[in-house]
């Protein structure tokens, strides 16, 4: 086996280590958030259907954080896979970049434990503001990686990626904390309304979509 051969094999096997451990990180984000919601505990000689229909009732809050966060995490892992599709080398840089995103993801169980702890009580700020912090903070390491990927100056990737498939990955990793950041603005004016405007990110993505789908018609989202 040649030099160059094993170096290539080896660029490979580290790359593909990366992305592993990128997956069992997601993994086990998604999976702790449903172990943030515990059953709800009824005395013994209250049990009845009413009353753990009762308990669980409780839980709604924490069962719709549950569910905006279990589609951020997966929404971010398809994203990371897509992004790596373009990974052909690798650095310190960006070993640590994709390191200090999946710090962001790993803290996710916990911001959205404490929002759906306090989702009801929707005059407080600090339980939404951290969530909604620990979002930002997902798209701005999103963000960073993202660039220097698609960066012809970093090495990282021997692919031709367009100026469109570039812009267009640069509005994909700052629409999430964009909406997220306006919903928390919002919460000072209206908290209910707030918790809407997340739900503009789908529509947000589709118009930037077909925007640069027109510059680049070989544009895959």
């Amino acid at each position: 086996m040649s030099i160059q051969l094993h170096n290539e094999l080896k660029k490979e096997f580290q790359i593909e280590r990366l992305i592993l451990f990128s997956d069992a990180v997601f993994a086990i984000a998604i999976t702790l958030l449903v172990i943030e919601i515990k059953v709800p505990e009824v005395e013994k000689e209250l049990i009845s259907d009413a009353a753990i229909g009762k308990g669980m009732a409780h839980l709604i809050p924490r069962f719709v954080g549950f569910l905006i966060s279990f589609l951020i995490i997966g929404l971010y892992w398809t994203v990371h896979h897509k992004v790596f599709v373009f990974v052909d080398n690798y650095t310190n840089k960006l070993l640590w970049l994709n390191l200090f995103f999946l710090f962001s993801i790993a803290l996710m169980p916990f911001s959205s434990g404490l929002y759906g702890e306090y989702a009801n009580h929707l005059e407080l700020l600090f339980p939404y503001g951290f969530y909604v912090f620990n979002i930002c903070l997902t798209g701005f390491f999103n963000f960073l990686l993202w660039r220097y990927i698609s960066s012809p100056k970093s090495g990282i990737s021997n692919q031709l990626i367009s100026n469109a498939r570039r812009g267009y990955g640069n509005f994909r990793t700052l629409v999430v904390p964009f909406a997220f950041l306006l919903s928390f603005l919002l919460c000072f004016w209206n908290p209910i309304v707030a918790r809407y405007a997340p739900m503009l990110i789908p529509v947000m993505m589709r118009l930037a979509a077909r925007h640069y789908k027109k510059k680049d018609p070989n544009l895959k989202y």
